[in-house]
């Protein structure tokens, strides 16, 4: 892990050749867009000389007037920090340009875990199906967590699968937000997706490894429910909720998913960060360790339920090859994914008006 880091827990050294060719020689475009934020476009392409399927994802340099090289090579180092982790995704080349950088990525087919979060019956994840996916996730954070990095957008918009049918592997995406800690300095920032943000965030108290465990109780809360557990019907609310630590763990809910699943997010969905489990703890949960039966598909929410899935439209376009306007599977390279949801907005996000509840130093910062 590169050492240069600045005050806020980016790395700022990378060892990836930056090559500065043009991306299109080496590297064909096909098909749709996989994904779109405000500031990047994730789309599918070939390597020339392999016949490889990658996905590349083109990062704009400057952001609201800003320059945000820096934010980029982070998540460069991160990346490199974690390759030898099989649930991170590959990183594999990188491209500049005047405008960009093109990360060369991995392509995990299977599209988000989202998609089967919000499925009815036979589409959505056995509880078998999220143990599985559950040890995989956790396996990799823990692996970041070893390595002193701090997702802070864990959530099931950035987890794809290798493939859906027969189920693949998981491959955790978008380290855009991700920080470097160390035991000197304290990092502050309100970061991360409304629905998975954990307390400390929202009280701008210091970012640790803890905080992306909460966001991890958030996530395996919606696999096995299909139901986000903080959601409000808008932000305040669901910074109330969150702050109050208000989770309904009725049997309803819960319905034919086992006590132990249920034990599991309690112990993840704890206000204090000293007190909630590690991904290490986890990884030894009873849960994770012992071999339920198969159960039915866990649950069965109409389609109309759901909020109609939304668009994001890019503030400004991403000087990029061969733009398309359509969404395809993936949405998920990136920070500001516009896709299905679990009943409202999830966008990352800052905050354009203070949290419940919140300090009077915090500063406002927009992600995306």
């Amino acid at each position: 892990m590169p050492a240069a880091m600045n005050k806020n827990g980016m790395v700022t050294e990378i060892h990836t050749r930056i090559r500065k060719e043009p991306f299109t020689a080496n590297y064909e475009l096909v098909g749709r867009e996989l994904g779109r934020g405000k500031f990047a476009v994730v789309k599918k392409c070939v390597e020339k000389a392999t016949g490889k399927q990658f996905a590349a994802k083109f990062l704009r340099k400057r952001r609201k007037g800003a320059d945000c090289r820096v934010d980029i090579l982070n998540e460069i180092a991160v990346l490199e920090s974690a390759k030898e982790s099989p649930y991170v995704v590959g990183l594999h080349e990188v491209y500049e340009t005047n405008s960009e950088i093109v990360l060369v990525l991995e392509c995990a087919a299977g599209g988000e875990i989202f998609n089967q979060c919000v499925a009815d019956n036979d589409e959505a994840f056995t509880e078998k199906d999220v143990v599985r996916l559950a040890k995989q996730i956790l396996t990799g954070v823990a692996f970041l967590h070893q390595n002193n990095v701090v997702h802070l957008d864990l959530k099931p918009q950035n987890i794809l699968l290798t493939s859906v049918r027969p189920l693949g592997d998981i491959r955790i995406v978008d380290f855009g937000l991700s920080r470097r800690m160390d035991s000197v300095t304290e990092v502050r920032e309100i970061l991360g997706t409304p629905e998975y943000v954990a307390p400390e965030i929202l009280n701008y108290e210091p970012i640790s490894t803890a905080t992306d465990m909460w966001s991890i109780g958030v996530l395996i809360y919606v696999m096995l429910t299909g139901e986000s557990p903080f959601l409000g019907d808008d932000k305040q609310e669901t910074f109330l909720n969150i702050s109050q630590v208000n989770v309904d763990y009725s049997q309803e809910t819960f319905e034919e998913v086992s006590s132990l699943a249920v034990d599991f997010i309690k112990s993840l969905l704890v206000k204090n960060p000293r007190k909630r489990a590690t991904a290490e703890e986890c990884l030894n949960h009873p849960w994770l360790n012992s071999h339920p039966h198969s159960h039915p598909h866990l649950h069965t929410r109409a389609a109309s339920s759901l909020d109609e899935p939304e668009t994001s439209q890019s503030e400004s376009e991403p000087e990029s090859p061969a733009s398309s306007p359509e969404l395809g599977l993936i949405g998920s390279y990136l920070m500001c994914p516009g896709k299905g949801e679990l009943k409202a907005g999830r966008d990352t996000f800052s905050f354009s008006e203070p949290p419940f509840p919140t300090r009077t130093e915090i500063q406002q910062e927009l992600i995306c």
